[in-house]
């Protein structure tokens, strides 16, 4: 608020005692629980949920990539063989006489040690030899049928069964070698026996087991590598946010040395508008601007000349016109300073009125800023329940009464109504008027909103 007569009733901030507590204090060692232990804590969950959930995504896919890889063997290694005694029994080249003769022979040689099933096709599809186990003669009905063969590279086919039995049904085309065209078709069918099932599955699940573990301990290995990072990093934010509150408290000091009331009062209005805040649910960013805004708020002040800030008796027209520059002088000392940008807000509106009769934009309701909004409440409150040199400070029913009076006109009705809610608070939790309390009290809140979390 303006003052039209000198406040000399506190004294100036003196440099800190060495059993004073720094602000630093407040933000690096909170009570209880430190940002750093929540941080790892944090982390710590955070890293397990990942590396679990990835071991989890990962497991499965690891065991069905080593199964196919499994299964793929198997075939490439019937493949293989199918293809050493077909040219052993001379059943490559289908074309001539004893294509027939050949191909049985191949066929009853192959089934029952490879394969269950073993069928010979021609160059044009016919089949020239077929034969089968007991296995698989039991289970060929059981096994989807095909047109005439016509394919050019080898594949396979997994099939599940009726019985529950797995089958893999190896195609193989053989190719003349002299002009690199089919000469005929061979067509293979192993049904897997258990055991070979079960060594498959237990190979893959010991890789899939590997691969959990292994995300697992990837997560283990990087948590304290993040949480070695985040310290630092925390550590560097601190040394920034230390700097940060002492300016604001260096600027405050100075501002005292001109007006001796502003040190005291600055910790008082700046606690009052962040309970406001706190109570209409502001946070973060805007709660940390809004209180160094509320320290400075009148910043402008230190361009004031003494003769017209110290003026014992009330300011003519002239002299209050030089005095409301001060709103001015406080933009200019806080904008463009990185950190104090979020003040300007309350440094520029906190002379502002709800019903736009205040200074200097004459800006009315929403387009005040929220902050300076609250600010001018708790200003006010401040200035009425304080003691003065010059007055002695109002009840609390009589400090409200008034506050109720100018809501609507002063003051924004929300803002009101949240001050309301905590008005008794405030004043019991004032009661002392002391610097060093109201001191106190802004360490809570320079606590709870600046602090790393």
């Amino acid at each position: 608020m303006d003052s039209t007569a000198p406040l000399a009733d506190s004294a100036p901030i003196t440099p800190h005692r060495p059993d004073e507590r720094r602000w630093r204090d407040v933000v690096r060692r909170p009570p209880g629980q430190t940002s750093y232990d929540f941080f790892k804590r944090k982390a710590a969950r955070r890293i397990a949920g990942v590396s679990l959930l990835l071991a989890l995504v990962i497991a499965p896919i690891a065991w069905f990539i080593a199964t196919e890889s499994a299964e793929g063997e198997v075939v490439s290694l019937a493949i293989e063989e199918s293809k050493r005694f077909l040219k052993h029994f001379d059943a490559v080249e289908l074309s001539g006489p004893q294509a027939q003769q050949k191909s049985a022979q191949a066929a009853k040689f192959l089934a029952g040690g490879l394969f269950d099933i073993v069928e010979i096709y021609g160059p044009k599809g016919q089949k020239l030899a077929e034969s089968l186990t007991e296995l698989g003669e039991r289970i060929e009905h059981s096994l989807p049928g095909h047109g005439r063969p016509d394919y050019r590279e080898p594949f396979y086919e997994s099939v599940r069964l009726e019985q529950g039995q797995w089958a893999l049904r190896v195609l193989i085309p053989l190719q003349n070698e002299r002009s690199q065209e089919a000469s005929g078709y061979f067509e293979g069918v192993r049904v897997v026996p258990e055991w070979q099932q079960e060594e498959i599955h237990a190979s893959a699940l010991k890789i899939a087991i590997v691969a959990f573990l292994g995300a697992l301990l990837c997560g283990a290995a990087i948590y304290p590598i993040v949480v070695r990072l985040s310290a630092e990093n925390e550590q560097k934010t601190l040394e920034v946010l230390d700097s940060h509150i002492s300016m604001m408290e260096a600027l405050g000091r100075a501002i005292a040395k001109r007006d001796s009331d502003t040190g005291a009062h600055n910790y008082r209005v700046a606690w009052i508008s962040a309970r406001i805040a706190e109570e209409m649910g502001v946070a973060g960013k805007r709660m940390q601007a809004l209180i160094a805004g509320s320290f400075l708020h009148d910043v402008g002040k230190i361009g004031i000349s003494d003769a017209i800030l110290l003026k014992p008796g009330k300011l003519d027209d002239e002299e209050m016109a030089t005095m409301r520059t001060h709103v001015a002088l406080g933009e200019e000392i806080v904008t463009g300073m990185g950190w104090l940008d979020g003040a300007h807000e309350v440094v520029a509106g906190h002379h502002e009125k709800w019903d736009g009769s205040g200074y200097p934009r004459r800006l009315a309701k929403e387009a005040i800023p929220l902050s300076a909004r609250i600010f001018a409440v708790a200003d006010v409150f401040d200035a009425l329940s304080s003691k003065r040199p010059y007055k002695d400070p109002l009840p609390f029913d009589q400090v409200m009464a008034i506050l109720r009076r100018d809501c609507g006109t002063h003051f924004d009705p929300d803002v009101m109504a949240a001050f309301e809610r905590i008005a008794q608070e405030v004043s019991d939790r004032l009661i002392d008027g002391s610097e060093q309390g109201a001191r106190r009290l802004l360490e809570g809140v320079i606590r709870d909103h600046f602090a790393i979390q």
